[in-house]
């Protein structure tokens, strides 16, 4: 049985992924799914660069405001609201368009997740209590395969690979060379936006520039009043730690900016670590639209 097709949108952040799907969307009746890590969170729209209302009026968006920042969301409930969202969309005689550029999401969709023990609260706890720089030494030493894939300050990752390996006592490479990540419900097209790195600073820069100009501190504010406090997951993502820094007088606005820059240059070039690993990814540079949609166009046919 032939499956189901499905245009991938991926890259690093401020590449143009919204605008380009936005496009494709309207070109092939599409509607578009976020894999987006922070854009599930209500509440929290200038910091997680939402789209704007006329976009979403534009294009039906989904997987945006769908939890409170003090909710947990896994990647495991990601693939299935994903899933369920494809669905809907097919059952409407429409194209789903995923974009996003949270590696572990796309990977999980596209590709499965292996079957890893539950999360132990109490063991959490109890690493928690840890320093990252304690953790990943552990999980070096335990499985220095996963470590040499997670980033050193990943701690949700780090304390989640030593976990795997508490509960069972099998590295969780080991887990995923055995899946394989060989669940594959979908027939993927998925390309990836390369901005040349001065041009892709540029653009996180003035992204950046935007969010402050946009209220990003008041944001942060607001969601503190609002009883999310500091330690929250959420509130230590990328725009709302440094607009913390901030408002708990760390330091000044101008300083918080410039660290939020540094910061998202970082995750940028994480990002693309992640997706240049990908052999399945086609890449374009943003502006070659004509090629992006006579690729789209070939796959959906």
């Amino acid at each position: 049985m032939e499956k189901e097709r499905i245009v991938i949108i991926a890259g690093p952040t401020a590449s143009g992924k919204s605008a380009l799907a936005i496009d494709l969307a309207l070109e092939f009746n599409g509607e578009i799914i976020s894999a987006d890590s922070m854009q599930v969170f209500k509440r929290m729209d200038i910091g997680t660069a939402k789209p704007s209302r006329e976009d979403m009026r534009r294009v039906p968006h989904h997987l945006i405001d769908i939890v409170e920042p003090n909710e947990g969301y896994t990647v495991a409930r990601f693939r299935g609201d994903a899933i369920t969202a494809i669905t809907g969309i097919r059952s409407r005689g429409r194209n789903p368009v995923v974009i996003g550029g949270t590696g572990l999401y796309i990977k999980a969709l596209a590709q499965g997740l292996f079957p890893g023990p539950k999360a132990d609260p109490d063991l959490r706890k109890t690493l928690g209590k840890e320093s990252i720089d304690a953790l990943y030494e552990r999980l070096k030493q335990i499985d220095p395969e996963a470590a040499a894939s997670i980033h050193p300050n990943n701690r949700v990752r780090v304390i989640r690979a030593i976990e795997v390996y508490v509960l069972t006592g099998t590295p969780v490479s080991t887990f995923r060379k055995v899946h394989g990540f060989r669940d594959e419900l979908f027939e993927c097209l998925k390309i990836g936006l390369d901005c040349p790195r001065e041009a892709l600073y540029k653009r996180i820069d003035e992204r950046v520039d935007k969010m402050i100009e946009a209220g990003l501190p008041e944001e942060t504010k607001r969601l503190f009043d609002a009883g999310f406090g500091w330690d929250l997951k959420p509130m230590l993502g990328l725009g709302y730690k440094e607009m913390a820094m901030f408002l708990r007088g760390e330091c000044a606005l101008p300083e918080a900016v410039a660290l939020l820059k540094r910061n998202t240059r970082r995750y940028a070039k994480r990002q693309l670590t992640w997706f240049k690993g990908d052999p399945e990814i086609k890449w374009f540079p943003p502006e070659e639209k004509e090629g992006i949609f006579e690729a789209v166009k070939g796959h959906l046919r």
